[in-house]
């Protein structure tokens, strides 16, 4: 048996097909059809045909004119797959026509170009690669690109988007998505959000997005503010959700039919304009119950750091005095909440007015990730105190809702 070739075997009495993929330790790994390899005794497989004998006819791809160029910009994310029958592994398809021929239906919503700066996994992207990430997009919108479509895994992917949010001010929509689960699984969403961000990226819509499931059934994507929304789950579909705010939009499925909330803004409503300065000498870290004051000591060299502080925004009183150093020093301090709900307010006890006199920064309620990119920018942009500290409290790409809304 051959690397590809269709084959049967008798699992608890019932006979399945299945495609034959390798042999290890005396087991023959096959891929059922539901999308799944096992591994059975070589005893039990049957050869029914060649794989050569499975190869379709893949018809060439037409592009109609006619309809809005989108660009497709890949990072390492699966917008389209095949399965890889030498390792039973799933490979990307990355040029337009490869795309199309795995989706077919995208032939039908827009002319797509493609470019791939780079492909890795989402866990190791950095700030440098955001930066080059925005020039390509700039690029495309200034060829003529009427949306951009972003495929990122879905570990990192909303730090970039938000990345992007704020270097970039766009006047189509710059749509990110990925898929939570691979496209040889029967429950893969990669298909429908490939598809739904496609639409929307043809939509009257003018900023940075997240597209992805809205629920665990395949009946809308929820399309999410770039810089208010995080990743909730490690597996299911509906991982990503709005924190703080409601989706502004939302696209069913199969109908495609896009609906966007009065707040999104509109197609045309910015004028592209490239800011793409970063910081990256910036941290994040989460307070707990305890921490050493030395843990501080580490980050004396960040030009920005965000702590995501308990409750209103608090640490213990213990680190007080390190804080204190590091802003006299030149370190910018944001205070964010490990809450998600809700903002930080540095007024009500007495280590928060201790926090504001050391000369910290509220952070509002913006989402730690996100005001850790923003820190980022900011300090790309300007290394005045004063002015950091305005750009830090002022909402620039709606990561900051000023009227807190009871229930979100």
């Amino acid at each position: 048996m051959k690397t590809g070739d269709l084959v049967s075997c008798t699992i608890g009495g019932k006979m399945l097909e299945a495609v034959y993929i390798t042999e290890r330790d005396e087991r023959a790994v096959l891929k059922l059809s539901s999308g799944y390899n096992i591994g059975v005794p070589i005893s039990e497989v049957r050869h029914i045909r060649d794989g050569e004998e499975r190869k379709g006819f893949e018809p060439p791809v037409v592009q109609d004119s006619k309809l809005p160029e989108l660009a497709i910009i890949s990072t390492g994310g699966t917008i389209a797959s095949r399965v890889d029958y030498r390792t039973g592994a799933v490979t990307s398809r990355s040029t337009a026509d490869e795309i199309i021929s795995a989706i077919p239906r995208l032939a039908t919503i827009g002319r797509f170009r493609t470019r791939q700066p780079f492909s890795i996994l989402s866990e190791n992207m950095k700030p440098s690669m955001w930066i080059e990430l925005a020039r390509c997009i700039y690029d495309e919108i200034q060829a003529g690109a009427r949306g951009v479509i972003v495929t990122h895994g879905t570990d990192t992917m909303a730090y970039s988007a938000s990345a992007i949010s704020f270097m970039l001010d766009t006047p189509v929509p710059i749509i990110f998505v990925g898929s939570q689960r691979s496209a040889d699984r029967p429950s893969s969403d990669n298909v429908m959000n490939a598809l739904c961000s496609a639409a929307v990226a043809s939509a009257n819509l003018g900023e940075v997005a997240i597209c992805m499931h809205g629920t665990v059934n395949d009946d809308y994507c929820a399309v999410h503010r770039a810089t208010r929304v995080r990743k909730m789950h490690t597996s299911r579909r509906d991982a990503f959700q709005s924190i703080g705010t409601e989706p502004i939009g939302r696209i069913t499925y199969p109908d495609l039919e896009i609906s966007l909330q009065a707040d999104a803004i509109g197609r045309g409503d910015q004028v592209l304009t490239l800011r793409d300065a970063m910081e990256e000498k910036c941290a994040l870290i989460s307070y707990y119950p305890g921490m050493d004051p030395a843990i501080l000591d580490a980050y004396a060299s960040c030009r920005g750091l965000v702590i995501a502080g308990t409750g209103l925004g608090h640490v213990g009183t213990v680190l007080m005095e390190r804080i204190r150093e590091l802003v006299c020093n030149g370190t910018t301090i944001v205070m964010t909440t490990q809450c998600l709900q809700g903002r930080v307010c540095d007024r009500v006890y007495d280590t928060g007015r201790d926090l504001l006199r050391a000369g910290v920064i509220e952070g509002e309620d913006m989402l730690p990730e996100t005001a850790l990119v923003k820190l980022m920018w900011v300090l790309g942009q300007t290394d005045e105190t004063g002015e950091i500290r305005r750009l830090m409290q002022e909402n620039l790409k709606g990561e900051i809702i000023r009227r807190s809304v009871y229930g979100l």
